[in-house]
């Protein structure tokens, strides 16, 4: 029998943004059981530490990298100390984001400024540092986190869908500069699922009704299940596979 390595990634180092915990812890462990050594990266150095030593205990191999993603010279210094300290990356996965509920005509230039920079420079500040190392060596994968509200929107979240539209085809024009290069860039488009930042809604009986009958699956996702997307995109069985976003949204984004 030939042994199946196409979503090994052992020996890849992984740099997860917004590492910590929901969407982003889940991925972290998702490749890090598949064989990556993930690196969690977020403001917080508490938070990171106790994030790492839960994968540590679990036996995975977890380290942490304490940056701002907001910040432009911030990221360019972390990503640089990375490649110096722990080696070069193979797979970024650009998770860092925030939600923000408001109706439009109440929203504050303040909260539009920080949706915008958490949820899209930040991934064209990372992206682009990161992409400069693997450029060089001629091979990378880069997962832009990207959202149901990538192609559709709802009301009260009109900015959060205004940002993760625009990651999806910054998305495609980072695969579009870089394929040739090596690198795919491609996109993880999580419909609903249940984590710190949709507490609210999750017990928000009136939306989880209306949530289940709108959703084929009939229910919420789990964070769980976005691991095999995941895997998937940043292993050599995605190696033809650019500027694709991948919904994994239970098919709400295919049905009316």
């Amino acid at each position: 029998m030939v042994q199946n390595t196409l979503f090994s990634l052992s020996g890849r180092r992984a740099l997860v943004t917004g590492g910590s915990r929901g969407i982003g812890f889940a991925l972290a462990r998702g490749l890090a059981q598949h064989g990556a050594t993930v690196i969690l990266n977020g403001r917080n150095t508490d938070a990171l530490e106790v994030a790492r030593e839960k994968l540590e205990l679990e036996g995975l191999n977890a380290l942490s990298a304490v940056f701002d993603v907001t910040d432009q010279q911030a990221v360019t210094e972390g990503v640089n100390r990375i490649e110096d300290q722990y080696g070069a990356l193979d797979i970024l996965i650009n998770n860092a984001g925030i939600q923000k509920r408001c109706s439009l005509e109440q929203f504050s230039r303040k909260d539009w400024d920080a949706l915008v920079t958490t949820n899209l420079d930040a991934v064209f500040f990372v992206g682009q540092a990161v992409a400069r190392h693997m450029l060089k060596r001629g091979q990378g994968k880069i997962v832009n986190v990207c959202s149901v509200q990538s192609e559709l929107a709802r009301p009260g979240i009109a900015p959060y869908t205004a940002t993760k539209g625009a990651v999806k085809n910054l998305t495609k024009g980072m695969a579009a500069d870089w394929a040739r290069s090596g690198l795919q860039v491609n996109g993880l488009a999580p419909g609903y699922f249940k984590t710190e930042m949709n507490e609210s809604l999750v017990h928000d009986e009136s939306f989880t009704k209306w949530l289940c009958m709108r959703t084929p699956a009939g229910r919420w996702g789990s964070v769980e299940e976005l691991v095999g997307a995941a895997v998937f995109l940043s292993s050599d069985a995605s190696s033809f596979v650019n500027g694709h976003i991948l919904m994994v949204d239970g098919g709400i984004t295919a049905s009316i």
